[in-house]
């Protein structure tokens, strides 16, 4: 099965303002990893029609598939779910299956507005359980709609993983040194041209107060083999280079 991408586009003017802080993407990176899904790039946008149909109608043609988050919620800036219909062409309107989920949860003369307004979504949308609070997500054609509060994001994408087609899952490997960035950059380069198969990314942390720096190789792809002999090459190049090289966490 060839690639499969994605990409996660997070709704909500309180991420930009810095008052929320964004943590469902690494929870959804590492779940897509798992059934082989690349996430290939995450977007932020402000609660503004105009800014969000327009990252949905880029998205979704770049991409398998788009997950968003956020903006579903019974107030007058959870505008997301009436986005998704324009960005669509499609009319919005109340889905019945997910007004009887509500009219049966809320005691009688309790479905105000704003509870109701939940339930409105592009025609022919399907939806995604919460067995949280019971306001459903949905999903047509390739975007999944998502809340961005993450505990119940969380418990909901377990729904999703189920409609998403899988291929082998991603693994990575890291590698701790004692070298700085620079004098690891021709080597790194030299190897990853030699192994397009799977993806060498750096990382470097630097102390400081005692004046040394560290760095972490991350080697990420699908092909085990291909990754132990990439891992192995790197421990190699780090040794002549004059440093020490050690694997600190493999996910397989």
């Amino acid at each position: 099965m060839s690639k499969i991408t994605s990409s996660v586009l997070i709704i909500g003017n309180e991420i930009l303002s810095g008052r929320t802080q964004e943590i469902n993407v690494k929870f959804i990176a590492m779940e897509l990893s798992k059934i082989g899904i690349s996430l290939n790039e995450v977007r932020v946008v402000p609660d503004i029609n105009k800014q969000i149909i327009f990252a949905l109608n880029e998205l979704r043609k770049k991409y398998d598939y788009v997950l968003t988050t956020g903006g579903i919620g019974p107030t007058h800036d959870d505008i997301t779910s009436e986005c998704v219909s324009k960005a669509l062409k499609t009319k919005y309107e109340i889905n019945q299956e997910a007004y009887h989920l509500l009219k049966e949860y809320y005691p009688e003369g309790h479905l105000n507005e704003g509870r109701v307004k939940m339930t409105k979504m592009p025609k022919g949308s399907k939806l995604i359980k919460n067995v949280v609070t019971v306001a459903p997500g949905f999903y047509i054609k390739n975007i999944f709609v998502l809340p961005g509060v993450p505990k119940i994001m969380q418990v909901m994408f377990k729904e999703v993983i189920k409609k998403l087609k899988k291929t082998k899952p991603i693994i990575s490997i890291t590698i701790n040194t004692n070298l700085y960035e620079s004098i690891m950059a021709k080597d790194l380069d030299i190897i990853q041209n030699a192994h397009m198969e799977c993806e060498i990314g750096s990382y470097p942390h630097f102390d400081f107060n005692r004046r040394s720096a560290s760095v972490n190789v991350v080697v990420s792809g699908k092909k085990r083999k291909i990754i132990i002999l990439v891992k192995k090459k790197i421990i190699t190049a780090v040794k002549k280079l004059g440093g020490k090289a050690r694997e600190i966490s493999s996910e397989r």
